[in-house]
């Protein structure tokens, strides 16, 4: 029994997809911020994101910051006012981190930390045999770099 439901799933991740969307790609991440000062300056300034545009909205008294990586936008840092807070550590269901590539991981990492960023020490990815760490934004949501 066992067997067949594990050839029954087999057989269904593996046949061609019918009526799938047709996604092309990641388009932006959303995060939400508890001091969006600091976490404006974090992203700009420290992790390199340029400002795409910036609006604050009366309404809702709150930001909503669209930031590019080389160029292309890919985050979106909104502020609220007194946001609940989302358990990072134990890892949580949900997002788990966000990772960005770079080419030489000791050289980012000497960046951040002359940011007085809190680096994890460097791992090596047993799969790939790449190197990657971890550290964290203003809000304690893990971020990684992957080296490329």
């Amino acid at each position: 029994m066992i067997y067949f439901m594990e050839f029954f799933y087999f057989r269904q991740i593996t046949t061609k997809h019918q009526n799938m969307l047709k996604l092309n790609k990641l388009h932006h991440v959303a995060i939400i911020c508890k001091n969006y000062q600091l976490s404006k300056e974090f992203y700009t300034n420290v992790l390199g994101f340029t400002i795409l545009q910036e609006i604050y909205r009366k309404e809702r008294d709150s930001y909503k910051l669209d930031l590019c990586l080389n160029g292309t936008y890919i985050i979106e840092l909104f502020s609220f006012p007194n946001p609940p807070q989302r358990p990072s550590r134990p890892e949580a269901l949900g997002l788990r981190h966000l990772a960005f590539e770079v080419d030489d991981i000791e050289e980012n990492v000497k960046i951040l930390q002359d940011k007085n960023v809190n680096v994890e020490p460097i791992r090596m990815d047993p799969h790939t045999g790449k190197k990657f760490t971890f550290f964290a934004d203003p809000d304690n949501l893990p971020l990684e770099i992957y080296e490329n």
